[in-house]
């Protein structure tokens, strides 16, 4: 479990959005009438990892989480989370960097030496 410190250093909006999503986990897993244990047993950790997660715990891992989300039948969204093609931020950042133009390399002539 991630010490006391290291929670309270974590932005506000990063927080909120752990929390949102153990709770929105929290409803998938009740929605689909599973229980933590059922939960906890398909994601081979224990109950209180589920539970830990659904309260948007930051120390648990990113692959319970996938787990989690493959387990729902939703690991579709999170293959979707950051596609590099829908990325705008990056694909502007990248394009600003793209040269103005492009020139033809010279060819530098061969010097005749062995």
């Amino acid at each position: 479990m991630p010490s006391k410190d290291v929670i309270e250093s974590l932005p506000a909006p990063v927080t909120r959005a752990l929390k949102k999503l153990g709770a929105d986990l929290a409803l998938a897993r009740r929605r689909r009438r599973l229980t933590q244990a059922s939960m906890a047993e398909r994601l081979r950790v224990s109950e209180v990892t589920v539970r830990r997660m659904e309260h948007g715990d930051s120390g648990i891992s990113l692959g319970t989480i996938v787990q989690a989300f493959f387990v729902l039948g939703e690991l579709d969204k999170i293959t979707r989370l950051l596609d590099t093609a829908s990325d705008d931020i990056g694909l502007s950042l990248m394009n600003e960097q793209l040269p103005r133009r492009v020139r033809k390399k010279r060819v530098a002539p061969d010097s005749g030496a062995l």
